[in-house]
């Protein structure tokens, strides 16, 4: 019999339903996400960015989910259909897309608190008592049902979920928070240049992760009152919080690691900050660990042959060191080092891969040198290409090379059909 505390959670799980809000363009990730949705970029080998807020809904007991989509959707749905669409409602559980479709105004989602607005009436007939509010374009794993805990146990209308992040991370950047000795907000400010430090740690802010959890009644009251404001954003970080912090009834969560540790989450919302989290990866012991079969990441992938190292011999021999190798890959007389391989990727005799990210059915042809890149699905190299060795050759060639030297390529930049 599973012991008090776990029931009780499960208990509110059961009671919760989980809202996706995956319809964000990524503007900072530039060409990558030209033809995607944020949330559908691949990451880590083998999965989506989406398939980390699903799985921790699943995980953590949330069985009723929707997944709020709008900008070039076509990908996203797609997986979700692929990988998230054998869920049974007869059984109290389904993963629903929810496009915008302008049931309740004529516009298509105008932000975040629009987005939760304009499917008030989907929400309303799963009857929950309570409502999770996701952001879906961040990589980490956290049980909400802690979070959903303390928001019942606190007395909470709202919870914020939050965490420490270094100031110079969170300017511009994330909704930053101050809160009172039991974690109740007192001040808000959205995406501020000069975040407010925590008052133990001057290096840090209490910054938004973009996770809420609501009362029911109250979220739908506060979205009517919203709808009806002259000159709001339809915000949540915007308008919806600072308008109820002086009621007295939001409060935070920090999300904390085991033994209460620093947590793993990373925004990967720029090249180099993509490109970072999916070479932490390669490290022995990485900060994220995408093997812990007690919080699996669940996602849609097609049955791939196993990965593929040939050739042996002196100047032709098929290795990767430090590197991650997903299935259908053949390295074919080439070397990897500290490099990730998504599904299907070709690298032939003599080339060189080095810190770098190659995402599906990339093909490198023979006598390549690539070093700290990140190659779109479906680039074909051409045989003898060298690519992050000279700045100036690569922003002459048309790539896009960031302040740290990240190199991006995409089959437009290749002359290439474009594709998801």
């Amino acid at each position: 019999m599973a012991n008090q505390p776990s029931r009780y959670i499960s208990n509110l799980t059961r009671k919760t339903y989980a809202l996706i809000l995956a319809g964000g363009r990524g503007s900072r990730l530039y060409e990558l996400t030209n033809w995607r949705a944020k949330p559908a970029l691949y990451f880590g080998g083998k999965f989506r960015i989406i398939d980390f807020p699903l799985s921790n809904c699943i995980n953590s007991g949330i069985r009723n989910v929707g997944v709020v989509t709008q900008y070039k959707s076509h990908s996203l749905i797609r997986h979700l259909v692929r990988g998230w669409g054998h869920f049974k409602k007869e059984l109290g559980e389904s993963v629903e897309i929810l496009p915008a479709s302008q049931r309740f105004s004529d516009n298509w989602y105008e932000g975040t608190a629009d987005a939760v607005f304009q499917n008030i009436d989907i929400i309303r007939d799963e009857l929950p008592k309570y409502v999770l509010v996701l952001s879906g374009d961040h990589i980490y794993k956290m049980d909400y049902g802690n979070l959903i805990a303390q928001h019942v146990e606190s007395g909470a209308k709202m919870t914020v979920s939050c965490m420490p992040v270094p100031l110079e991370e969170a300017a511009g950047q994330f909704g930053v928070m101050s809160v009172d000795e039991n974690l109740k907000i007192n001040g808000f400010e959205e995406k501020p240049e000069n975040p407010t430090p925590l008052p133990n740690d001057p290096t840090k802010c209490l910054a938004s992760m973009g996770n809420y959890v609501f009362d029911t009644d109250f979220l739908f009251d506060q979205l009517k009152t919203d709808s009806e404001t002259s000159g709001s954003d339809r915000d949540f970080g915007k308008d919806i919080i600072p308008s109820i912090i002086e009621e007295g009834a939001v409060y935070a969560y920090e999300f904390k690691g085991d033994d209460d540790t620093v947590a793993y989450w990373r925004d990967v919302g720029t090249l180099d900050s993509f490109w970072q989290a999916n070479m932490e990866l390669v490290e022995p012991v990485p900060a994220l660990n995408l093997y812990d079969k007690k919080w699996p990441i669940w996602t849609y992938q097609e049955q791939l042959p196993p990965a593929k190292f040939v050739w042996e011999e002196d100047n032709r021999r098929g290795t990767a060191i430090n590197s991650v190798v997903s299935g259908g890959c053949i390295i074919s007389g080439a070397t990897l080092r500290r490099s990730l391989c998504f599904s299907n990727v070709r690298v032939h005799s003599y080339s060189e891969v080095e810190d770098s990210v190659l995402l599906p059915d990339v093909e490198v042809e023979r006598h390549c040198r690539i070093r700290k890149a990140i190659i779109d699905r479906g680039c074909v190299i051409s045989e003898g290409t060298i690519i992050g060795h000279s700045r100036e050759d690569d922003l002459a060639r048309g790539f896009r090379v960031t302040e740290k030297g990240v190199v991006l390529v995409t089959r437009e930049m290749l002359g290439l059909k474009v594709g998801y």
